[in-house]
């Protein structure tokens, strides 16, 4: 059972020192990191309407292959505006304050138990989503027309995009691995 995050603490926390005060009231100094990823988040959803806009008024001008792009990249906007919204609702909650969400209908599933390391898996695997999109547009964008070279795709281009790739996918595996090794092991009857 997960503990309950939004559980009222203790009425009257006790009362810190002056210098713990000051530590630990600096946690709010990323309020405005968090008030500006909420703008990155406008200015994605503005993004999004104007691809999706252009989508539709060029959908008859546009071939199949063309299509496929522009989705890539409506997906691309919003696998970005879902990695912004685990980092601000997460790393809020986890870092400066609570939100006290319990039982509101919308509250996130996996806020309940969110926490920096769990934080830092979801966030690398939402970048390894981001990044094969980028690689599928990559490769399609690369096949078009049949040549690299003219759609501005080079060969060693896209290796190293592939190499990135898979550099992210081993980093998420290695963040995965030390948080599953740093968690303690249930007692298991034999």
């Amino acid at each position: 059972m997960p503990q309950d995050r939004d559980a009222s603490p203790d009425p009257t926390p006790p009362k810190l020192r002056p210098l713990p005060a000051v530590i630990f009231g600096s946690r709010w100094l990323q309020l405005p990191l968090y008030l500006g990823l909420i703008v990155a988040q406008a200015v994605y959803a503005f993004l999004f309407l104007k691809e999706l806009w252009h989508l539709v008024i060029h959908a008859i001008d546009f071939t199949e292959q063309q299509i496929m792009l522009v989705v890539l990249g409506l997906i691309d906007v919003v696998m970005i505006s879902n990695l912004l919204i685990m980092v601000i609702i997460g790393g809020y909650e986890t870092f400066v304050s609570r939100l006290r969400l319990a039982g509101h209908p919308d509250q996130p599933e996996w806020l309940d138990h969110v926490n920096a390391s769990i934080l830092k898996v979801k966030l690398a695997m939402a970048i390894i989503g981001i990044s094969s999109i980028h690689l599928l547009r990559t490769f399609i964008g690369a096949g078009n027309v049949g040549s690299a070279e003219n759609t501005g795709y080079t060969e060693t281009g896209i290796i190293l995009q592939t190499v990135i790739h898979s550099v992210f996918i081993l980093s998420a595996i290695g963040i995965a691995a030390v948080d599953r090794l740093s968690q303690p092991v249930p007692n298991r009857p034999h």
